[in-house]
């Protein structure tokens, strides 16, 4: 018996120990989310600004010289999209549910697929659902290496557009919902195409004043394009990092209720064994008094 207690009271002490382990990891996630959350917001007027430059740009002229700047030779047929996925564990089927998402939204689009991944792990589920990657990236781990892996997509998009292999580009990305949930999205990022240039068309001037472009008016377009491009994949990929975090939240509540229902289980087993034992004692204490009594009586 005092084994089986001694055998419980080192498993009630490892699952604690456990409790506490997966208690700092949930305060660590729930913290994450809100430093990328944040990070989007703090683009918000850039990205603001960005589009309000556009508009000046679409509606100083009547041909949308946005498309073109993002659109390359019209002889080329890639598809191409960009993955944000997550090498970081206890995320449950983030990188999965991604992978599936860009097969099928892939699948029924003509021309060549290329794909580019950013993680190690949602590569590999990639090649499994069909769509292997051409490209790999490292996935940041902080909100400080967002900005250089988006330069490095953006070296490597540019260089791609050079040669005229960019027909469209699509990112994909999961992106955090309420309730410590996330869900795959999309977004087609080029060619610019005519409901974009309409929506930016119809954005409010904020001011009274009638906005001008001053200088090279491609130079100019091409400039806020590439503003443009950097806003969308950091917005990608502070929402991806977003989600993963909100994925290992959600299952640090689950493991946190599977250990606290664990210690229950564990406890209450532990004091019915030890008020077992108690008893025996006490059984085993009122055997010999009574022996003794009849000896004595004798």
């Amino acid at each position: 018996m005092s084994d089986t207690l001694a055998s419980l009271r080192r498993k009630i002490g490892g699952a604690e120990d456990l409790e506490s382990v997966v208690r700092s990891m949930k305060a660590l996630a729930a913290a994450s989310i809100g430093q990328y959350e944040k990070s989007v917001l703090a683009l918000a007027d850039y990205d603001r600004t960005v589009e309000l430059g556009l508009v000046v740009c679409l509606r100083n002229r009547r041909t949308d010289a946005a498309e073109q700047a993002g659109r390359p030779d019209a002889g080329a047929k890639a598809v191409n999209a960009i993955v944000f996925g997550s090498d970081q564990g206890l995320v449950g089927q983030f990188n999965d549910v991604l992978a599936d998402f860009v097969a099928k939204a892939l699948d029924p689009l003509p021309g060549e697929k290329k794909v580019w991944a950013v993680g190690d792990r949602v590569r590999a589920r990639l090649a499994d659902a069909g769509v292997p990657p051409v490209g790999l990236f490292a996935v940041p781990t902080a909100v400080n290496a967002i900005t250089p892996l988006v330069g490095q997509i953006l070296v490597e998009s540019e260089a791609h557009h050079g040669k005229g292999e960019f027909d469209q580009l699509y990112l994909f990305h999961n992106r955090p919902r309420s309730g410590a949930a996330y869900e795959p999205v999309s977004q087609h990022l080029l060619p610019l195409d005519e409901k974009w240039g309409l929506r930016l068309a119809h954005l409010p001037w904020p001011t009274k004043n009638l906005p001008e472009v001053i200088g090279d008016h491609e130079r100019t377009v091409e400039a806020l394009v590439r503003e443009y491009l950097f806003v969308s994949l950091y917005k990608a990929c502070a929402e991806s990092l977003a989600a993963e975090n909100a994925s290992r939240l959600a299952a640090m509540q689950r493991a946190e209720k599977n250990i606290d229902d664990l210690l229950g289980t564990l406890n209450q087993t532990f004091r019915r064994l030890r008020q077992t034992s108690i008893d025996e004692e006490l059984f085993d204490v009122l055997s010999g008094y009574e022996s003794l009594s009849k000896e004595n009586t004798r």
